[in-house]
């Protein structure tokens, strides 16, 4: 009875806490937000889609078919769409925020958890029922469409494939109505659809074919559509379903880079915004990997909190904390908040009305109505000249405000003042275009060229152009790459066009299609829909969200490709939290192996690090293929040769511990081991458990005398190295005191702050050092010289005193007889001299021989 009790107060207290939070919980999809989710990608979303839907309202002509499609418009019109439930809802941060978060998913799982789906790639094997208005609209069309309507065909192919006005999913179909309109009238968008789902197979409807799918995207490429010109563009340029072409792919990649900048350009004063959408959802976990495995959270792209920031700070504790020290009067702050709401991010919409509000808030710190500075303080009129530029910039855009080229002009001026650079710009920019001054180009590339010289992109795009304009090649092209390192769209255009016509340098088939497949996948609200596809992963649409990132990943995107993988990626986690928590059991419908290895092996030819050691692990475990440890070897050390991920540096070493796929050696095993640690120090106790094993594992291998190569000391051989090697040596290097010494053994004794230590002694000049023992070695080899000399002339005089005595011997002993022995000394041998020595004296012939045959020895 307890327990009921217990049970049921538990309960009532989570549908309290789910009430609660759903009443107040202001983070809310707004209904338009919701309707584009659960509608799908609007039917207008790209130009060449309008072809098929308003043709009726175009041609304006009255027949039946027309009027059942115009009659099940109004009737859909009124429809409202349902909330998918088991979404992933945002949470706030805090003790409370996260409690409610979890009481309101309770609530959803325990009473309004519905049966689980069916796999995405099959259709659904039960009809669901429609309601009556659907179902009258869905007659009415289908009427419509055996007349060979085109409207109708479309918008029922719209509403199988992507669930459009709560219609189920029916991907069969939707192929076979986009089928029936690509026959009828060639209707590109058709046509690119049914490549698509030759594609990838999606749903069932077709078996993947790429032949197929190559030819119906060529089809709707030749017919203008954008998105089929991408495709067809990254087919020819990857060698998919067709041998790879550069000509053929830079020539349908310059065809939406065209779109691409026509539609930068078009727009306010300055062009459109591009804002960027794709980015990788498993980016958002810590990589594919999770936090400190992955590349993109390990080694040099680990986030490392700072004294005054936090790495794993949530978006929303960043604008608390700078909206605190905004009030606290700091002007950066407040800069900072009106740029993140003017420029907006993936987690926060624009909101141009409070980004004013901000700028206008440290303007007014430093110009008073009239424009008269009310302080002196140069770094609060550096930060009033930023947003000085941002309020012009706005003026002259109409963002926010109504658009007027007279008070854009006096905000610019203000700033110029400090030499803000976005006022330098936008002013070269209205005297380049007049607005609200006379056309001056002149001015205008002063303006431009004092912006550029702080490292300003759009200035440096525009200074290339004017240079351009001049034939300047080799000016223009400087400013063109300059530019290009902050990815402006328009000087990676001018590279583009610049490297395949071969102006000013040769010609490049290969770097002229990577810019501009550069161009074209910036402009991604003209052939791309992340934005619904974000909108549908957040809201816990995966079906939606994964055909909205497969349809991006056949254009190219690597980001898409990397998304798409992900989610059809069935090992994420040895231990995933998916089997634990309840209302995301649901994800595991859309794994599907072999599909997903297709995708990740199109990430790593993109260069994702991450996606390679995916493929890796795909061949090694046999996920979705034939296992090939080869395959699986390559992959890893292709990873590892940059040394950014630890987990290809790691799985190196297993493999060569195990001796698979590869040659076992323990040695080489251990190396890379070592290497995974040194590049990501999380790594560390994964690193020694691994090294502790394989060390054990070597020893025993060594004791039993193993035919696999054990750990060997890693010792330096010691060089031999000859005298002038070392003095060279010695003269080159510092003094290892030099290297040893701290910053704090050289202070200025006039600045040291402690001070009443030891002296400071000057530090002596390494090239005097260098001076004393060349000077000195020159001393002691001049010393050997005289001292040699000297030995030359003692031993001359000697050999002459020797001389004299020897010729006045010789003239006393022709008269006296020889003198007599010393007893025990034995008579002179034939040729040897009176003094006992047997060779010549001086005066003897023989003698000049015996001098140059020892000095040549």
């Amino acid at each position: 009875m307890k327990d009921r009790l217990r049970n049921l107060l538990w309960v009532a207290l989570c549908i309290f806490c789910g009430l609660t939070y759903a009443l107040f919980d202001k983070k809310v999809a707004p209904k338009d937000k919701i309707d584009r989710i659960a509608k799908g990608p609007p039917l207008s979303a790209s130009p060449e889609t309008t072809e098929p839907v308003t043709r009726w309202e175009q041609e304006g002509k009255d027949n039946g078919s027309q009027v059942a499609v115009q009659e099940a418009l109004s009737i859909l019109r009124t429809l409202q769409p349902g909330r998918n439930r088991l979404g992933r809802f945002e949470r706030t941060s805090g003790f409370v925020g996260t409690s409610m978060y979890y009481a309101k998913e309770a609530f959803f799982f325990l009473f309004m958890n519905g049966p689980k789906s069916d796999d995405y790639l099959q259709t659904s094997s039960q009809e669901r029922k429609l309601s009556k208005p659907l179902a009258e609209a869905v007659r009415l069309l289908n009427r419509a469409a055996k007349d060979q309507e085109p409207d109708a065909l479309f918008l029922l192919a719209e509403m199988n494939f992507f669930g459009n006005y709560t219609h189920p999913r029916n991907y069969k179909e939707a192929f076979r109505k986009y089928s029936a309109l690509a026959s009828l009238n060639g209707n590109s968008s058709a046509q690119h659809m049914v490549g698509f789902m030759h594609a990838t197979g999606i749903g069932g409807a077709t078996d993947r074919d790429q032949a197929k799918a190559l030819t119906y995207h060529t089809f709707s490429a030749l017919g203008g559509n954008t998105k089929s010109q991408m495709t067809v563009a990254y087919r020819h340029h990857s060698g998919i379903g067709t041998p790879r072409n550069c000509n053929e792919a830079a020539y349908y990649y310059k065809l939406v880079a065209d779109k691409a900048v026509a539609y930068a350009r078009s727009g306010p004063p300055g062009g459109q915004s591009l804002q960027k959408d794709s980015y990788r959802i498993a980016d958002e976990n810590g990589g594919v990997y999770g936090e400190g495995a992955s590349v993109v959270s390990s080694g040099v792209n680990a986030n490392k909190a700072g004294p005054s920031s936090d790495s794993h700070a949530a978006f929303d504790d960043v604008l608390e904390y700078l909206d605190l020290m905004s009030r606290k009067g700091d002007l950066k702050a407040t800069f900072s908040l009106g740029r993140l709401h003017y420029e907006g991010s993936r987690t926060m919409k624009r909101n141009l009305k409070t980004a004013r509000a901000y700028f206008r808030i440290v303007a007014r710190k430093y110009w008073a109505k009239d424009g008269s500075v009310l302080t002196e303080d140069n770094g609060v009129g550096r930060v009033a000249s930023k947003a000085a530029g941002y309020l012009g910039r706005m003026q002259l855009r109409g963002e926010g405000m109504e658009q007027s080229f007279e008070k854009a002009l006096v905000w610019f001026k203000r700033g110029l003042a400090n030499g803000d650079a976005l006022c330098q710009y936008e002013l070269g920019l209205m005297y380049l275009n007049g607005f609200g001054v006379r056309k001056d180009p002149v001015t205008a590339a002063d303006y431009f060229k004092e912006a550029a010289n702080q490292d300003f992109a759009s200035a440096q795009t525009y200074l290339g152009q004017l240079f351009l304009d001049q034939g300047d090649m080799n000016t223009a092209i400087r400013y063109f790459d300059l530019a290009a390192r902050h990815g402006h769209i328009e000087a990676f255009y001018h590279l583009a066009e610049i490297s395949n016509n071969g102006i000013g340098r040769e010609r490049s088939c290969g770097v002229a299609t990577a810019y501009y497949k550069l161009v074209a996948e910036k402009a991604e609200q003209i052939h791309s829909a992340f934005d619904e596809a974000n909108n549908a992963y957040d809201s816990g649409d995966y079906d939606t969200a994964l055909a909205t990132y497969m349809m991006a990943a056949e254009q190219g995107y690597e980001s898409a490709q990397a998304n798409v993988a992900y989610m059809l990626d069935g090992h994420q986690s040895v231990l995933s939290l998916d089997s634990l928590i309840p209302w995301k059991k649901h994800r595991k419908a859309l794994r599907n192996a072999a599909l997903a290895l297709i995708y990740w092996t199109r990430s790593a030819k993109q260069s994702n690090i991450d996606s390679m050691v995916k493929m890796g692990d795909y061949y090694l475990s046999g996920n979705g293929i034939q296992a090939d440890m080869e395959k699986a070897a390559s992959c890893y050390t292709t990873a590892a040769e940059q040394h950014h991920s630890a987990q290809a540096l790691w799985n190196l070493g297993w493999i060569h511990e195990n001796g698979i796929g590869v040659e076992q050696d323990f040695h080489l095993a251990k190396r890379f081991y070592d290497q995974a640690l040194e590049t990501n120090q999380e790594a560390y106790l994964p690193v020694k458990m691994a090294l502790i094993k394989l060390r054990m594992r070597s020893f025993w291998n060594t004791i039993t005398h193993g035919k696999v190569n054990s750990i060997q000391p890693e010792t330096e051989p010691k060089q031999e190295w000859s005298f002038s090697e070392w003095m060279s040596n010695f003269l080159d290097d510092a003094h290892p005191y030099y290297h040893s010494a701290d910053d704090d053994d050289f202070v200025d004794p006039s600045t040291d702050p402690m001070p009443g230590g030891d002296d400071f002694v000057d530090d002596i000049d390494e090239s005097i050092i260098e001076s004393l023992i060349i000077l000195g070695l020159a001393g002691a080899l001049a010393f050997l010289v005289y001292y040699r000399q000297q030995r030359q002339n003692n031993h001359r005089r000697e050999l002459e005193r020797q001389q004299q005595q020897q010729q006045q011997q010789q003239q006393g002993a022709v008269s006296a007889p020889p003198p007599p022995q010393p007893p025990g000394q034995e008579p002179p041998l034939p040729g040897q001299q009176p003094d006992g020595g047997f060779f010549p004296p001086p005066g003897d012939p023989n003698h000049g021989q015996w001098v140059a045959g020892g000095v040549g020895h």
